[in-house]
């Protein structure tokens, strides 16, 4: 017997979000999220540095995954001028 398939429930930008999927690009992720073209998106690893999720990564997703974006002109450890 099949299992009909539940809503997988994330997070992105500290909304939540019922996935249409277990697995989603990040361009879809975007999509979901309402997240601008100017914005990359991030997945909150805990214990481990985020990870930077681009439009073509695939993602498997579970329950209670968090999700966030900032500004892509943000270069984290560059050199102020």
């Amino acid at each position: 017997m099949a299992s009909l398939h539940q809503p997988i429930k994330i997070h992105i930008d500290k909304k939540l979000y019922d996935a249409p999927k277990d697995v989603m690009t990040g361009a879809e992720l975007k999509k979901l999220g309402e997240v601008k073209t100017d914005r990359d998106l991030f997945m909150k690893v805990p214990g481990k540095d985020d990870r930077l999720i681009k439009d073509g990564d695939s993602v498997q997703l579970k329950n209670g995954d968090q999700f966030y974006s900032a500004p892509s002109s943000l270069n984290p450890g560059a050199d102020a001028a």
